[in-house]
């Protein structure tokens, strides 16, 4: 069984990119997070120790995503793919959508981004 929780619409401003002003200036980025996740625990027990905080997957996700400045998107969306998964074992895979609606292309357009979807590896037995 598989359940999601689901973060929308997570404002960031960063300095990612490949051009000079990007890395100076920084621009607006938004961040779409979906978690898998067994929740059978926390639908009966209503306790938060058996979820996974959504205010805390947040924070974690906004440092991971401002820690450094990438030049491509794909790199800071693994980050946060890398960072949620390490930092929340009950989370067994994650959809990071992240949103460049400022991107420096030369075209009229609504957004581009990327979406990275990643799934915790088993451990090996070694």
């Amino acid at each position: 069984m598989t359940d999601t929780i689901f973060i929308t619409g997570v404002v960031i401003h960063a300095r990612h990119g490949v051009m000079e002003h990007e890395t100076e200036v920084g621009q607006r980025f938004v961040i779409d997070l979906e978690l898998s996740a067994d929740l059978s625990d926390s639908s009966r027990t209503d306790r938060l120790a058996d979820t996974v905080s959504y205010s805390n997957v947040v924070t974690a996700a906004t440092a991971a995503f401002k820690n450094a400045n990438y030049k491509l998107l794909e790199r800071a969306a693994g980050a946060v793919a890398d960072a949620v998964l390490t930092a929340f074992p009950r989370v067994s895979a994650i959809k990071v959508t992240v949103h460049k609606p400022h991107a420096p292309i030369a075209a009229i357009f609504e957004d581009v981004g990327v979406v990275l979807t990643r799934t915790r590896q088993p451990k090996s037995h070694g």
